[in-house]
């Protein structure tokens, strides 16, 4: 029930798979004899240098994967000064995971349009030192998910005879997150009441974008964006930066490839707009090609919590270090030091 949570898409996973077939179709052209020998792989972020090319988009239920995983990608947020995002239902608390993270975090909200249940959240997170909200747009309704639907995974957590067994047919899993306690969503209960996950947000339009731009005194960052105009829209608006995005392929089968998004977006909106990429990212070949396509910042989903479910924080480390080899080596093949050389110009094209 779990591993299908975190690894499922939206219908039939079509969309999920052309993020994938897409981002390998893309090649690159190499450069021979070009003194590579000293890469930097330090990008620069609204003012912050990370020293890894990625951060972590916001994950629900993160916990879920491995007991304490937030705060194991907060404390790797906090080694490498790159932002983690911290969901609306993280498994830990908003203010725990900046604290850890030592503010290399960012917190994402989903809103609804009614007001009350947002604006007690963004108060929390400015007053627990958050610099930039990001704001995800792409789940007016929660995408249907029929692997979550054939196991009745549902938020808040709850356990039924079928899941029961599920479990017991696990006990690694389920021994461990015994011990450790049921996943909750920190951020909820008292004033904020519980989390639906399944709430409608279809209410939700510009208007309320705009109330929460004119409130937030940060950084603004509107995620899971796939369309031009959109895009110049959220531009005009104010917004700090967009992030190209279809969740993964979790919200609609039939949407359009997101690396191809994020290409057509930079086109229209020009060089120096910020524009951050996640979606079908697993590799730090991968990465180098959104930055090769336009992106100021790569983001990661799946394959962090694939590590820390199979490894632990262990596993989080390795896959921080493959990463970061796969986008060096990726940059001394096309004859590039730094992130900031890669351009259009290393993408090859077909004659």
């Amino acid at each position: 029930m779990v591993f299908d949570y975190i690894d499922g898409a939206a219908g039939e996973g079509y969309g999920e798979a052309l993020n994938r077939q897409v981002l390998q179709s893309v090649r690159l052209q190499p450069a021979a004899l070009v003194n590579v020998e000293q890469r930097d792989l330090n990008v620069d972020v609204f003012g912050n240098t990370s020293s890894i090319p990625f951060g972590v988009s916001p994950m629900g239920m993160c916990n879920l994967s491995s007991p304490g995983a937030d705060l194991m990608l907060a404390r790797a947020a906090a080694k490498h000064a790159s932002p983690v995002g911290v969901s609306t239902v993280a498994s830990t608390s908003m203010e725990r995971m900046i604290e850890v993270a030592q503010g290399h975090a960012w917190f994402q909200l989903y809103f609804s349009g009614d007001g009350r249940t947002a604006g007690s959240l963004i108060d929390r997170a400015e007053a627990s030192g958050y610099q930039t909200l990001v704001i995800t747009v792409d789940v007016p309704e929660i995408g249907r998910r029929p692997r979550e639907l054939a196991h009745g995974f549902k938020m808040p957590f709850r356990i039924g005879l079928r899941q029961f067994i599920d479990f017991a047919c696990h006990p690694r899993w389920s021994l461990s997150t015994l011990r450790h306690g049921k996943p909750e969503m920190a951020n909820f209960g008292g004033v904020n009441g519980e989390f639906d996950r399944t709430e409608t947000r279809a209410r939700a339009d510009w208007t309320d974008l705009q109330r929460i731009r004119d409130r937030w005194r940060g950084k603004l960052v509107v995620k899971g964006v796939l369309n031009v105009a959109d895009a110049k829209r959220l531009q005009a608006a104010g917004v700090d930066a967009i992030q190209i995005s279809s969740h993964g392929g979790r919200q609609l089968d039939g949407s359009p490839p997101a690396i191809t998004m994020l290409q057509r977006i930079r086109q229209a909106l020009g060089p120096d707009y910020p524009l951050f990429y996640d979606s079908g990212i697993r590799s730090g070949e991968d990465m180098v090609k959104a930055y090769a396509l336009g992106a100021n910042f790569v983001f990661i989903g799946r394959a962090a919590l694939f590590a820390m479910a199979a490894q632990g924080e262990e596993g989080l480390h390795t896959l921080y270090n493959v990463l970061c080899d796969e986008a060096s080596i990726t940059m001394a093949q096309l004859g590039k030091r730094t992130l900031s050389e890669i351009g259009d110009d290393v993408l090859w094209e077909s004659q």
